[in-house]
């Protein structure tokens, strides 16, 4: 089976993230043309660099996923660059604490001061909605006109665990992934008679800069939910950015995924399987 990403312009939104980074330096690995979309210039410019001191080829590109006429404007930048976007990953996303409640379950003692489903900020869980489903779907508006008419495109979008089932807590962020899924089952089936396929990676629990608050306490110890995270997953560890790639890969990969479309693959160490006893 031979590479079908060398050569190829990947555009990566979010590329400034603990996992889209990874992805981008393993994709330029392997010889893909690596577009570096980012709200915050400066993380993917340092990212670049590392890529292209790699012997890789990548350029940095500052852009809010939510901004359309941004979104057109860095568009033309990569086609000056690159040439038209071959392979498009979804990976900005992210969750605000506004849109997180403090405790798993709301009792009738519940401290007032503590955020409780009632007083959830409407404007942030709108923001985490927005970032998520809006953040997958504009840049696919955007980019996926330069995939009709040639082959090996495809879109890959990143979903999460709590797409399944529902977090505790995480109400904003749960709910606008599972709108991922259901848009990349949407998309895979629209797009299906152009060859252009759709498909999803839902990571399981990985130590990100978003979680990180969750996961462990000011002293870097494991918290309650840590370990309740852990008992759950019956291979008994947070995953390693490093155990995407494969999975990354293959979907992006049209020689490889040619005939895979509209999947969501869980990557999670068996959590999605496990019930619990």
């Amino acid at each position: 089976m031979g590479n079908g990403i060398k050569g190829k312009t990947v555009v990566i939104t979010g590329a400034g993230g603990v996992l889209c980074s990874e992805f981008a330096r393993h994709i330029a690995s392997v010889g893909g043309k690596v577009a570096l979309l980012n709200r915050t210039l400066s993380k993917v410019e340092k990212i670049a660099q590392e890529i292209e001191a790699a012997g890789g080829i990548a350029k940095p590109y500052q852009v809010d996923v939510l901004d359309k006429d941004a979104l057109k404007a860095v568009h033309a930048r990569v086609q000056a660059d690159f040439g038209p976007c071959d392979i498009l990953i979804n990976g900005a996303g992210g969750n605000m604490d506004e849109a997180v409640t403090a405790v798993e379950y709301h009792e009738n003692d519940l401290d007032p001061s503590l955020r409780s489903f009632f007083s959830l900020n409407q404007d942030a869980v709108q923001g985490v909605f927005n970032l998520n489903f809006l953040g997958t779907f504009l840049p696919t508006q955007e980019f996926t006109g330069d995939m009709i008419g040639r082959a090996g495109c495809s879109i890959l979008n990143i979903s999460s665990m709590s797409s399944y089932h529902p977090l505790t807590k995480v109400l904003g962020y749960s709910a606008a992934k599972s709108a991922v899924n259901n848009l990349t089952e949407w998309l895979a089936v629209h797009f299906s008679h152009m060859g252009i396929r759709v498909n999803a990676v839902a990571p399981g629990f990985f130590a990100t800069a978003q979680n990180r608050n969750l996961l462990f306490d000011a002293q870097g110890m494991p918290t309650a939910r840590s370990k309740k995270i852990i008992a759950g997953t019956p291979m008994g560890r947070f995953g390693d950015p490093k155990d995407l790639l494969g999975t990354v890969q293959f979907l992006i990969d049209s020689e490889a995924s040619g005939f895979v479309t509209g999947v969501i693959i869980p990557v999670d160490g068996g959590f999605n399987a496990y019930s619990g006893v």
